[in-house]
């Protein structure tokens, strides 16, 4: 990415930013918007954004006048890939409110896919640290961008999938079912609901091997999917797959009925991490061997996409060194001047990160102003 610009972003009424490729440091106090800073970038990627914010709740508050508070955020970059540049230009659609507004090159499009296939986008945020001890559904989630880094379809298949859920979930709820259009949809789940497997169990194939394959001070992890579909799959064609599926579904509508959503699905697959080579499930792991692990899958997997894509995803990690010994801080600084690719780091001290004065570009940040 070579600029960005944000307009009413949090608490940023508006910032322009000429950037170099590599490390990107970001630095400043708590709550100055360093995480707002890579909250903007995360809106290069399809959703929304590394925090799941609401749309409306990113809009400016503290606007000087009526007129600016009811304006909604943007964000626009010019991002240079190995296919040329691409500007992409995004924010809230102050006319539907939840939407999203997007332009790639100038021309309108409501296919946020379409970022997917121009860039790779992945974060790691404090947030994240509980992911192997909390519900499956954040990891789902974090296996779900890893995915559509290096298979910029994923996310549609997912989109659609979840819509004929929700779709199926409340025609069951309603009571009056057309079973026709019930049939139809759960053909639906079953067709993007398998694909959405193969492409999780595919990328988590590779991301292991790219793991084990791992050098350095930082734990190797290992990946399996654990899950119904992921285990038809494990056993038979996708077609079949795809049979057994739509008539399990079939099978449990009175007690989906009952329950709300599916008994069964992707939607209720979960990413199992252990430590290689003793096998120990990440989740009884100690809180900084829980973060290195984070820390070495997306390593793992920035070299998987270069390999896969031809190019390293941007990557934004936020208070990356905090739980870091001063060892795994230098040998990651090393490991990251070999990935090739820009990476935006946080922190409030920026002593942490002096290993990287001569190979990064420095930000500070105050108050929403950026120096």
């Amino acid at each position: 990415m070579t600029r960005l610009t944000l307009t009413d972003f949090r608490n940023y009424a508006a910032a322009r930013l000429t950037l170099e490729p590599g490390l990107v440091v970001v630095t400043g106090p708590n709550g100055a918007g360093k995480t707002n800073l890579l909250e903007a970038v995360s809106f290069l990627a399809p959703g929304r954004g590394l925090r799941g914010a609401r749309l409306s709740e990113i809009d400016r508050r503290a606007a000087p006048s009526p007129v600016a508070a009811g304006r909604s955020w943007a964000v626009a970059a010019a991002i240079t890939t190995g296919r040329g540049t691409v500007t992409i230009g995004t924010g809230r659609d102050p006319e539907s409110g939840e939407r999203r507004a997007l332009r790639i090159d100038g021309e309108p499009t409501r296919n946020q896919a379409a970022l997917g296939e121009r860039l790779g986008v992945v974060w790691l945020t404090p947030q994240m640290d509980r992911l192997f001890i909390e519900g499956a559904a954040g990891r789902r989630r974090f296996l779900d961008r890893l995915v559509a880094a290096i298979d910029p379809a994923h996310a549609s298949r997912v989109g659609r999938y979840e819509h004929a859920l929700r779709e199926r979930a409340r025609l069951l709820h309603d009571g009056q079912a057309d079973p026709g259009w019930l049939t139809a949809l759960e053909e639906i789940m079953a067709a993007e609901g398998v694909a959405v497997s193969a492409a999780r169990r595919d990328a988590v194939d590779r991301l292991d091997a790219a793991c084990a394959a791992l050098e350095g001070p930082f734990p190797r992890a290992r990946l399996a999917l654990a899950g119904a579909v992921e285990a038809w799959l494990e056993a038979k064609p996708a077609l079949a797959a795809e049979a057994a599926f739509a008539a399990a579904l079939a099978e449990t509508r009175r007690e989906d009925a009952l329950t709300g959503g599916a008994a069964i699905g992707p939607h209720r697959s979960d990413l199992m991490v252990t430590l290689w080579p003793d096998g120990t499930a990440a989740e009884f792991a100690s809180t900084g061997e829980q973060k290195a692990l984070l820390i070495s899958i997306v390593l793992a997997h920035a070299r998987l996409q270069r390999a896969i894509r031809g190019e390293p995803p941007l990557l934004l990690l936020d208070e990356i060194a905090a739980h870091l010994d001063a060892d795994r801080r230098q040998a990651l600084f090393e490991m990251f001047g070999r990935l090739d690719g820009q990476i935006w780091l946080t922190g409030t001290d920026e002593a942490v990160f002096a290993p990287l004065r001569h190979d990064a570009q420095f930000l500070r940040v105050r108050a929403g102003t950026v120096s």
